[in-house]
This record gives structure tokens, C-alpha cells and sequence, in this order.
């Protein structure tokens, strides 16, 4: 690559920043090559590709999850650093406009069909049902101003306002993690606390030590902590736990290179090159300094309030028993192997367990090696993270699906695929990708140490050329940006992977603030107040 593309002062703010010439070098190149997108096989259905349990089934797996959890250290990890501003585009929209907000008007605009206005209706006659609701209209009282006042003259400015604007309670500034979720007779809680409250059910050990990490933006790590300094005792008290709650930012280093649409390095006014982050990717060397055993990973907007948890606690233990009994499967021919045996009997169960349990392919030219290259190879395939993937069935939310995917070189495996990593001009690919009937909700139970309790190196099993690159801009200045591989696609490419079907219920986020206002996300009886 043409050594100048950088000077003495570009190396200087990479080194700054944590990154080398070299990986400044390849992100440029990967601007400059084709799109490398994936091949879909099929997408995986139910018993092919997607384990479904019957009741008795799921019972022994959440009885092994109880009986062995305390042999591993368990934590839930949960990427916080989203930020809410997307809940409210449409709020702010309205709020963007000129003039008071009124009823009438937003009323006549709703019945010629305009969703914006039937949205903002919908959100404004439910908002009593909101669990901000209380704190929204002390906020409007110290401004001079009451809730039920403008309700009622159907003026809508201000209670917008004070609800997104600093001034008021900032909702489109904080992240999604800082927002009042749920309500309940003693108060309401963030969608942080409530995940604070769903570890307590199944990420403890059975002294009560409940361990939880967040990924949080630096300017709202302060927030986080004032949350949970607040929160934590009184739930510590009322569940009889110790919370050890981490957080962790997205490292500069994971930053990347953005460049101009001649794929050169894009400058600011300055001179100096833009770094922008790099996705939720990136995240992978967060999960990799963690010193689990077993890691939940959950997003931060898919939690329930307390009546509707114990479906989720549920699965969550199915989920934890699928991937204790392979590991222990695991380890059993790992250790006979490791002891160099190259018994027929042995290779072939060991061979048979890859295939049909795990629906990983032998090479053909691994059925007619000779023992003990069967067995280095079978032990290479073995010896990699698990990660159990629940998988929901299609009801038109977003999200990526369970496919059979074909690499370079021939072999298939079980991938997490999203649309953009698949050929939008290839028709035969949309099809297939079209035909999916489930699809990835984040809820994923992973395993990150070896049969002999070594902790792995996640980032030597990533499809580092599994980058998304899309247009953005800078200052009117049209670019090119670069994500590294997806935290649950290219960033977990090469572990071993198992899809498991799990309910419905499992799976609420919040969008947008009405999604708030869904059955899932209010309590039994309807009414906040």
C-alpha cells in the first residue's frame, strides 16, 4: 500500500489513539476490495438447525443449569451505550416544527392518515400510562406549568420539551439505560434496574453474589453509577444479594478509519484524520476481558417488568443447561483425545458428536485421513467458544436470522446473518434470506473458557473481513464508514453454535417510546397510577 497515505503526524495520532499503521493500513484496504458477502445454504427452521425442546427437555436442561451453575462464574453482560435519542425522532420532529402543538390539529392530521399524527396522538393519550410520567409532570410544576392543564387545552409544546430538552428530564440525551421503563407502587424503575432485578434470577451463585457487567458511553458513566449507588441497596435488601456491578466503555483502540469517497483517508478542517466507533463489534474486547465462565448477553432495552420475568428467568436456565451439557460433552472427548488416543471407536463418536450435534461437517478429507490427523482435527473443532443463540419466531420485528452460511473454502456452519452482509442484487440470496423464519433477539448464553478452565482469546475467532461499510457525513463532507464484524455475527463467526427456539415473551424491546406503551411493558392491572 502506497506508504504515503499517511504522514509522521497521522502515525502520532494513531498511536494516541491505539491503533497501528498496519490496521490503519488494512481498514483503507478493506474500503478498496469487494464487499465480501456472506453465501446463505438456507436458512435454519426448527430440527434443522433450530433446537426445539419438548417440556420434559426443558426441565432436565434448567435441572442441570441449577445442579452445575455454581461450578462456573456466572455474569450477565448487557451493551448500554445506546443512546435513546432514536425512541424519540418523532417527538422531536413535532417539537422541530414552529408553533404550539395542538390536539385539534394533530387530531385532524391523524384521520387523513398521516402516521406521524396518529403516533403522536397514540403517545400523548397514554402518557399517564408511562412510567416517567410522575417524574414529567413534577418537571413541568417547577417550570411553572400543569400536566393536567395543558392536557386538557390540548396543548402539547411544552410537555414535549421538558420531556426531551435539558432543561427538563433530558430523555433524548440520556441512553436508552437511564430511562424510566416500568412503574410500580413503590416507584418506577430504569430499564438498568430492571436488569439489575432479572440477573438476581438467574445469574447468582448460591451465596446471593450476583455479578453483572454494563457497557456504558463515558460521558454517561457518572449517571450509571449515581443509579446504581441509589438503586442497589434497597434491591440488594429486598433479594438477599451483593451486586458486583462493572462497567466498561468502548475502547479508542476499537475505533476506525474513515475515509473519502475515493477510499482516501478523510481529513478534518485540521488536517488530522476522522476515527469514528466501531459499532457494537467492537464490544468483543470488552466480553474479552471478563473473567466469566458463562456470559448472558442481553440488550439493554429488552427487559419486562417483575410479573412477566419468570418466562424469561426460565429460559435463560434452558439456555444455560444446553450449553453445560455440550460443554461437558466437550470436555469428555477433549480429555480422551488430549490423552492421544486415536481409537476408531472413540474418533468416530467423537466425529458423530460433531455432526450431529453440534451440525458441524467433517471434511471428506478428514474421513479418509489417517488417526491422528483425525484426531488433532476433530480436537480443533472442539476446542472453541459455544455460544447458545435463542431464536424467535418472525413476527415482522427486526433482527438478524439463523442461516446455514458457505465459506471460501466449502465448509458450512450456523451463522447469525444480518441483510446487509448478504448481496442486495443477487436474487437467489434475498430469496433465501427472505425466507427465514426466525430471528436473533441478542439473547445469547456464551462460553469463553476451554475443558480445562482456560479462558479463550475471543478475538482470534472473528471473520475480521465480515465489515459493514455504509455513507455517512462530516461537516456536509460526504464519507465512507467502516464497522467491525457484528458482537454476534462476524465477531463470533468461528465459535461453535447452537440455536435454540425460545417463546415469544422472551423478547420486548423498546424502539421507539410508544413500544413502551405494548401490554409486555405495563403492569397487570393497566394502570400506572
Amino acid at each position: 500500500m502506497d506508504g504515503k497515505m499517511f504522514n509522521d503526524d497521522d502515525v502520532e495520532q494513531m498511536t494516541a489513539h491505539g491503533i497501528t499503521l498496519e490496521e490503519a493500513e488494512r481498514q483503507v484496504g478493506l474500503f478498496k476490495t469487494a464487499r465480501p458477502y456472506l453465501k446463505l445454504l438456507g436458512p435454519c427452521v426448527p430440527g434443522e438447525g433450530i433446537r426445539v425442546f419438548s417440556r420434559e427437555a426443558q426441565k432436565t436442561l434448567t435441572a442441570l443449569y441449577e445442579k452445575e451453575r455454581n461450578k462456573r462464574f456466572c455474569l450477565k453482560f448487557v451493551p448500554a451505550s445506546g443512546a435513546a435519542s432514536r425512541m424519540f425522532k418523532l417527538l422531536l420532529g413535532f417539537l422541530n416544527q414552529a408553533g404550539e402543538i395542538e390536539r385539534d390539529a394533530v387530531k385532524k392530521d391523524a384521520a387523513a392518515g398521516q402516521a406521524s399524527a396518529e403516533q403522536l396522538l397514540a403517545f400523548m393519550e397514554g402518557i399517564r400510562n408511562f412510567a416517567f410520567f410522575q417524574d414529567l409532570s413534577s418537571v413541568l410544576s417547577e417550570k411553572g406549568h400543569a400536566m393536567e392543564g395543558l392536557l386538557k387545552k390540548g396543548r402539547f409544546r411544552e410537555i414535549i420539551r421538558l420531556l426531551l430538552k435539558e432543561e427538563g428530564l433530558n430523555y433524548a440525551g440520556l441512553p436508552k439505560g437511564l430511562l424510566m421503563f416500568h412503574g410500580y407502587p413503590e416507584g418506577s424503575r430504569t430499564a438498568f434496574e430492571e436488569h439489575l432485578v432479572e440477573a438476581v434470577f438467574y445469574a447468582c451463585d448460591v451465596s446471593g453474589y450476583c455479578p453483572l457487567h454494563f457497557t456504558v458511553s463515558p460521558e454517561h458513566l457518572e449517571r450509571f453509577q449515581t443509579c446504581l449507588d441509589r438503586t442497589s441497596p434497597s434491591g440488594e435488601k429486598k433479594f438477599r444479594v451483593t451486586y458486583d456491578v462493572a462497567f466498561s466503555i468502548q475502547k479508542a483502540s476499537t475505533d476506525t478509519l474513515a475515509v473519502d469517497l475515493e477510499n482516501q483517508p478523510f481529513r478534518l478542517p485540521d488536517g488530522r484524520l476522522l476515527f469514528r466507533p466501531g459499532g457494537h463489534g467492537a464490544l468483543l474486547e470488552n466480553v474479552n476481558d471478563l473473567q466469566g465462565d458463562m456470559v448472558f448477553v442481553k440488550n439493554i432495552d429488552n427487559v419486562v417488568p417483575d410479573y412477566l420475568k419468570g418466562e424469561t428467568t426460565e429460559w435463560k436456565k434452558i439456555m444455560g443447561g444446553v450449553l453445560i451439557s455440550i460443554q461437558n460433552r466437550i470436555a469428555h472427548y477433549m480429555k480422551e483425545l488430549a490423552s492421544g488416543s486415536t481409537a476408531d471407536l472413540l474418533l468416530d463418536e467423537a466425529n458423530d458428536f460433531l455432526e450431529k450435534d453440534l451440525l458441524i461437517e467433517a471434511s471428506s478429507a478428514m474421513k479418509i485421513a489417517n488417526p491422528e490427523e483425525r484426531r488433532r482435527r476433530i480436537m480443533d473443532l472442539l476446542n472453541r467458544p459455544v455460544r447458545v443463540c435463542g431464536m424467535v419466531k418472525n413476527t415482522g420485528e427486526p433482527g438478524g436470522g439463523p442461516f446455514w452460511v458457505q465459506d471460501e473454502s466449502g465448509e458450512k456452519s450456523l451463522q447469525i446473518v444480518e441483510t446487509a452482509q448478504i448481496d442486495p442484487d443477487d436474487r437467489g440470496q434475498q430469496a433465501i434470506l427472505a425466507g427465514a423464519t426466525h430471528f436473533n433477539p441478542v439473547d445469547l448464553v456464551c462460553g469463553v473458557r476451554d475443558w480445562q478452565g482456560e479462558q479463550y482469546d475471543l478475538m482470534a475467532y472473528v471473520d475480521r473481513n465480515a465489515v459493514c461499510i455504509s455513507l455517512k457525513s462530516k461537516d456536509g463532507k460526504e464519507l465512507k464508514a467502516l464497522e467491525r464484524p457484528g458482537l454476534w455475527n462476524g465477531s463470533m463467526a468461528h465459535w461453535i453454535t447452537l440455536f435454540v427456539e425460545v417463546p415469544a415473551i422472551t423478547f420486548n424491546p423498546v424502539k421507539t417510546v410508544n413500544d413502551l406503551l405494548r401490554k409486555e411493558h405495563q403492569p397487570p392491572d393497566g394502570k400506572y397510577i
